[in-house]
């Protein structure tokens, strides 16, 4: 059998299992992540499922290890409490990638089985494991039975033949072989990947390569052991395994020789991890940011590679470099041995380990327009952010990122590139076209919105997770919806409306955006006893309309939910449409009324 038979065939209390057989597969590791981890375990409260082996059953909280998005925050306690009650172990936030976690950690090993919502789960091929990304309701599955069926896939083997070209990096091996079976036409195949040079490939290279079978569309790129692997997880894990190798006899659908000495060094375009080229077809880019980390590229060699180009030299200015080490351990060696300390006197921001901008929820996102050079596993379009990603090894985008364009250690620049203007942005290349300004009213009529709340913040008003917004058409859906009693606000007020509240509204932040809110959905008006000193500026400066008055005197008008009230901002008179009361409020100062009449400060 091969490699993937074997482990299947023990796994399945098989004696043989051959291609398209599908059995059920215990599974020796069960994880979900924090992307994913809160549908996993909805899953199995909806169904009244139970965990069938706690001690097999982990959480990694990789993908936003900052918690940094309300969401993720959410699902990782969610994840947490239902850890507490049932027993399971948590790799929190801390910790690092999951899989690297796993290895690591021995709780995969040479022969073993492992599943998790990750879609790199497969990177276990490094040691000869045999693991998968899977959906929610598949690892529900799992946890609940400790099993899943799976099909059985046909094999293939490639052969690394020849000698390793000096200075050629696993990120390259793995581009190369992208570049010669792209995307698909390893599509549902068990990889093998043998060769003399392959056993001398350390674990850290063997990952890398590993990690991006998902993108060659394998089911699994694995690797026989080696002596010399063997050797580097008993450093790592402090075990001792046995090897795992397929047998002679072993059949796979098809063979590939590939001469390895013909490889070079390779990147990704941006768009598809496997349209590759050589990088002397790209040579000279000039880049804004540089990524270094996720699963493929976040190990201490990745690091030290990365060291020895950044050593003594600044990363280029104007360009950002980011590195992210793949685990906690990964993170306090690379201190330990003087790395970080290279890294920030280059210039480098280092976070906190984990999978970065490779899932979107921490450092490594670019902006539109924004080109990057990152180690990642894919580039697809919006992937890592709105920009451009180049896929290339750690050592090529360190020295990308001091050069400022793409290019190889042994060819960065003594002077890097500069970034010159291009007249596409800025100030004075912008043509300010004169607004036909239609008089603004000074006396409004509207329906009552009353909230009898002092200190209404601007987090109440206008949450920070939807800071990003900067389109004021898009503002007023969310005012007040972290309000308590008012979350539904937007949907219900008309334009026109007025809001009357009390002491200190909008205390807080200096978000613009918590005025800009009540000019979206039209508020005519907002009356309070006072205002946070900068949320009044904001207001007044936006000409929003806002007035002050003590609570005796409003309470004169006789207000109530709904009435319809007129208030003249010149006079300062507020008057109860439907009971004919009027009171006196503080009118428009001559500052404010002026900035107001314009239209605004600016």
């Amino acid at each position: 059998m091969t490699i993937i038979e074997q482990i299947i065939a023990k796994h399945s209390g098989q004696q043989v299992v051959k291609p398209g057989d599908i059995v059920d597969v215990t599974i020796d590791t069960r994880a979900a992540r924090d992307f994913g981890g809160a549908n996993v375990v909805k899953n199995l409260v909806d169904n009244g499922l139970t965990i069938a082996d706690p001690k097999k059953t982990i959480f990694t909280f990789d993908c936003n290890p900052g918690g940094s998005d309300q969401k993720y925050a959410a699902n990782q306690h969610y994840c947490r409490q239902y850890a507490r009650e049932n027993g399971i172990r948590v790799y929190d936030v801390n910790a690092g990638i999951g899989t690297h976690l796993a290895i690591d950690n021995g709780l995969v090993w040479p022969g073993s089985t492992f599943v998790s919502t990750d879609s790199h789960a497969n990177i276990m091929g490094a040691i000869a494991s045999f693991g998968q990304g899977m959906g929610d309701q598949d690892i529900a599955a799992a946890w609940a039975k400790g099993a899943v069926w799976f099909k059985v896939p046909a094999s293939v083997k490639i052969n690394l033949m020849g000698k390793r070209p000096a200075n050629l990096s696993a990120k390259d091996i793995v581009l190369n072989l992208l570049s010669v079976f792209g995307a698909n036409k390893l599509l549902g195949y068990s990889v093998e990947i043998c060769g003399e040079a392959t056993e001398t490939f350390s674990l850290a290279e063997r990952i890398t390569i590993s990690s991006m079978g998902t993108e060659m569309g394998a089911i699994i790129l694995l690797f026989p052991t080696s002596a010399a692997l063997l050797n580097e997880l008993k450093l790592v894990t402090g075990k001792d395994y046995s090897p795992v190798k397929a047998d002679p006899d072993a059949v796979y659908e098809n063979i590939f020789d590939l001469d390895l000495s013909q490889f070079v060094t390779m990147v990704a375009k941006p768009g598809h991890p496997h349209d590759d080229a050589s990088i002397e077809t790209v040579r000279n880019q000039k880049i804004d940011s540089g990524f270094i980390g996720s699963c493929t590229n976040g190990r201490i060699e990745d690091l030290r590679a990365a060291a020895n180009v950044l050593r003594g030299r600044k990363v280029a200015p104007g360009v950002v470099l980011k590195i992210v080490p793949a685990t906690d351990h990964i993170w306090t060696q690379a201190m330990e041995e003087g790395l970080i300390q290279v890294f920030k006197e280059a210039g480098v921001m280092v976070s906190n380990a984990g999978c970065a901008g490779c899932a979107a929820g921490q450092v490594g996102q670019n902006g539109p327009g924004e080109v990057t050079i990152s180690t990642g596993n894919r580039n697809f379009e919006g992937k890592q952010g709105k920009g451009f990603v180049y896929l290339a090894s750690p050592a090529v985008v360190a020295a990308s990122s001091v050069a400022g364009f793409i290019t190889t250690p042994d060819m960065i620049p003594d002077q890097p590139a500069l970034f010159h203007a291009t007249g596409k942005g800025g100030a004075s290349n912008v043509k300010v076209n004169e607004k036909v300004k239609a008089p603004k009213p000074t006396f409004v009529e509207g329906t009552v919105w009353i909230i009898p709340k002092d200190d209404i913040d601007t987090d109440m008003i206008f949450h920070n997770r939807y800071l990003t917004i900067t389109d004021i058409r898009e503002m007023g859906q969310y005012t007040f919806d972290n309000l308590k009693g008012y979350e539904d606000f937007a949907k219900k007020a008309q334009p026109g409306d007025i809001v009357i509240t009390q002491k200190n509204f909008g205390a807080g932040s200096s978000r613009q955006q918590a005025v800009d809110c009540f000019q979206s959905l039209g508020i005519s008006c907002i009356l309070a006893e006072s205002y946070g000193a900068i949320y009044e500026r904001n207001a007044i400066n936006a000409a929003m309309p806002i007035l002050t008055c003590n609570p005796e005197v409003l309470a004169a008008a006789e207000l109530q939910p709904g009435d319809r009230i007129s208030i003249d901002f010149i006079s300062g008179i507020l008057t109860n449409m439907k009971t004919g009361k009027a009171v006196q409020l503080n009118k428009f100062y001559d500052a404010q009324l002026a900035i107001y009449r314009n239209g605004g400060l600016l």
